[in-house]
């Protein structure tokens, strides 16, 4: 059996103990949680979160530097960065429009008087671009400040492409430090069903059905949304722009999508979905090396699609009409928020508070939401990755278009 039916068996394991113990023994399900499930899951997310500081710094040295045309290596940026943006504008129409469909907040009753929400305030953008430069990198790499690590990584790996022979043992340092991480990567996969396991029935024995009934109708716009989104826009974006099978590219990509799904963090993904792109999907490593690690950090179309739905459902509940205007400000504030934060902890909370603000919206509807978002958060990671590996896809598959043609015309 191969580790992706593991980890699928161990997701529906965890849901069905998780359910068990919430329904039948709540109490022993404390104890539980505690000393088994909890532990075992930090287990598994510390393991691969280990390993994803000096793989992004590896891995983006290594693909910069095997960019070496300055030129190449702003085309791809650009390319990756539009495609970011894009979608991320796509993914906010589409979460708008099913949540005008569904409705999820018109007729229900809910709470509102009693939410309990400390909004968070973003930093400046114009604070977030200048932190992308780190003073002190060895800092950066200790705090895990993704921005600052990958902006470091551009620079060495622009410097060694332009000395050449002279720093080639660094080069080749670099290169084997990146073989050990992906193979460490292999390594702590094995953890991979155990993790999953402990993380699903943790996360459903603490949640139980009465607040997923609750808010059924809220989980029906963002999952539709959701799949929506990973379907039609990423696979449009694999068969037009990249001339590939979507059903091919989804299949392939799947191993990582369910890790994505039983860990819900992007970064922690990030070494699997990597190697997965570049094994399963031929991505090339430079292409792999810079735009997924940069995805993880900026590209979040999941969570933009449920600050879309959130929004609509919270001004539902309070009874706000929203005009055209604070649409079109809901597409805005979210798309630039998802640059103007990156990498701060907690983005998608701090980026819902600020789309509410924008619109006038009470902040102290997000705890409305908070009760079902770990369930919704596994699901959103897994667009998020899918996401990344799609653009990497699109933009590889042009630079082999565009090798292609010089060779041809050379």
């Amino acid at each position: 059996m191969n580790l992706t039916k593991k980890i699928i068996i161990s997701l529906i394991l965890g849901l069905i103990v998780g359910l068990g113990f919430n329904l039948f023994a709540p109490n022993s399900f404390e104890v539980v949680d505690a000393y088994l499930l909890t532990p075992l899951g930090t287990i598994f997310l510390k393991s691969i979160m280990m390993l994803v500081v000096p793989l992004v710094l590896f891995s983006i040295i290594l693909g910069t530097a095997g960019i070496s045309d300055p030129k190449k290596l702003g085309r791809i940026g650009g390319k990756t960065i539009a495609f970011y943006l894009i979608t991320t504008a796509i993914a906010l129409i589409i979460g708008l429009s099913m949540a005008y469909i569904i409705q999820p907040g018109a007729g229900g009753v809910f709470e509102t008087t009693t939410a309990d929400f400390e909004a968070r305030q973003a930093p400046p953008v114009v604070e977030t671009l200048l932190n992308i430069i780190p003073t002190n990198p060895i800092d950066a790499m200790a705090k895990g400040t993704m921005l600052q690590i990958i902006a470091f990584a551009v620079l060495i790996g622009f410097a060694l492409a332009r000395l050449g022979e002279k720093t080639k043992g660094l080069l080749n340092l670099v290169a084997q430090g990146n073989e050990v991480m992906m193979y460490l990567v292999n390594l702590v996969m094995l953890l991979a069903p155990y993790g999953a396991f402990a993380l699903i029935a943790s996360a459903i024995g603490k949640l139980g059905l009465n607040a997923l009934q609750a808010m059924i109708l809220y989980m029906i716009a963002v999952l539709g949304a959701l799949i929506i989104h990973a379907l039609v826009t990423y696979g449009s974006a694999v068969a037009f722009l990249a001339k590939r099978n979507p059903i091919e590219f989804f299949k392939k990509f799947s191993p990582a999508m369910i890790v994505a799904f039983s860990t819900s963090s992007s970064s922690a993904t990030l070494p699997v979905s990597m190697r997965t792109a570049q094994e399963n999907l031929n991505v090339s490593k430079s292409v792999s090396s810079f735009v997924q690690p940069l995805g993880a950090t900026i590209n979040m179309d999941g969570t933009a699609i449920m600050q879309a739905v959130a929004t609509v459902f919270i001004a539902q509940v309070y009874l706000i009409d929203l005009t055209f205007g604070d649409l079109l400000t809901v597409i805005l504030t979210a798309t630039l928020a998802s640059i103007g934060t990156a990498g701060v902890p907690g983005v998608g909370l701090i980026m819902l508070t600020m789309v509410l603000t924008s619109v006038g919206l009470p902040v102290e509807g997000v705890a409305l939401v908070l009760a079902v978002d770990r369930i919704l958060d596994m699901t959103r990671t897994a667009v998020n990755i899918t996401g990344d590996a799609a653009c990497a896809v699109v933009v590889s598959s042009g630079e082999d278009q565009n090798n292609l043609k010089q060779q041809k015309t050379a």
